[in-house]
């Protein structure tokens, strides 16, 4: 790993950012759809986020922003477990509430997205 930053990533993680949020506010009335595409994009966001900081051997960077949702995943299935809840609402939004599998699956396309962007050097090291 290199530590680095990337303009062309840092570019792609701002307009996902954007794109999420718009999605969480603007796309409220979706759904599942809704939070299934943000799942998708969460995880490119990760994958784009690392790419800015970051210079790994591919594949780690999309494993990682995969392993990031896992975690998240599984962080909702022990609370729901221990009735736990996070207080704040927005962190709530944010990090959701409610394991479901369908999340595991938006995940996986998420890292097939982040592998394609390594796959087409988005994020390649500086020369």
């Amino acid at each position: 790993m290199r530590w680095r930053f990337d303009a062309v990533s840092a570019a792609w993680a701002l307009a996902l950012l954007v794109l999420l949020v718009l999605l969480a506010t603007v796309g409220a009335g979706l759904g599942w759809t809704r939070s299934f595409v943000g799942d998708v994009l969460a995880v490119v966001w990760v994958h784009c986020l690392l790419a800015t900081v970051a210079w790994m051997r591919p594949p780690m960077r999309p494993l990682l922003a995969l392993a990031v949702g896992l975690v998240v995943e599984a962080v909702q299935y022990v609370s729901q477990q221990t009735g736990w809840q996070v207080a704040s609402p927005v962190l709530r939004i944010v990090l959701g509430s409610t394991p479901d599998a369908l999340d595991v699956l938006a995940y996986l396309i998420g890292f097939l997205l982040a592998l394609l962007l390594e796959h087409r050097h988005v994020g390649a090291p500086a020369a």
